[in-house]
């Protein structure tokens, strides 16, 4: 199922939003997040922006600097089922971050950099939560994880510069996961 959620429908017109499908991470700041989902197999697209918030057209400004949009930064991920799973995409994001940290990750702290999954049908919710039951009754962390497990809200795609910042750089990214 395609779930065309962007605010900007542009991509819903393409031929490949019938064969692709939508997966959204929230794992503090979405250039690393991003970069690292980009490049993973069966993945013909990413774009960073924010979800979880009542506010619409929020701004980096707005998000980042305010702390009160409830907007989460996210990586909204376009994949092919023929070439990966969804089980593929979310262990991944399970691994680049610290999924224990409340409402941070590493020096970014507030809302908008918090540990989440917005699912977009029933077995994404039900893949996110096994996982993350699994990895905490596995004793692997240190701590419960934190991430909160909810359904898909509207995406507000990010301003231009935002998009593939790491990669248009030149540089590798922030975070844990190998790329």
């Amino acid at each position: 199922m395609t779930v065309p959620t962007t605010a900007d429908r542009d991509s819903a017109a393409s031929p490949a939003a019938t064969t692709t499908r939508l997966a959204t991470f929230g794992a503090g700041c979405f250039w690393g997040v991003e970069q690292i989902l980009s490049r993973q197999p069966g993945v013909p697209g990413t774009a960073v922006g924010y979800m979880g918030g009542a506010l619409e057209r929020p701004t980096y400004d707005m998000v980042r600097c305010t702390d009160t949009t409830e907007h989460a930064e996210v990586v909204q991920v376009t994949w092919d089922p023929a070439k990966t799973t969804y089980e593929s995409l979310i262990d991944v994001f399970w691994h680049l971050h610290d999924p224990t940290q409340l409402d941070r990750q590493g020096p970014d702290f507030w809302r908008q950099y918090r540990s989440v999954v917005f699912t977009h049908d029933a077995d994404q919710a039900a893949i996110a939560t096994a996982t993350k039951n699994a990895i905490d009754q596995s004793g692997a962390l240190p701590k419960p994880i934190a991430t909160e497990i909810v359904p898909a809200q509207m995406f507000w795609r990010g301003e231009s510069y935002h998009q593939r910042y790491f990669d248009r750089r030149g540089v590798d990214g922030c975070h844990l996961y190998p790329a």
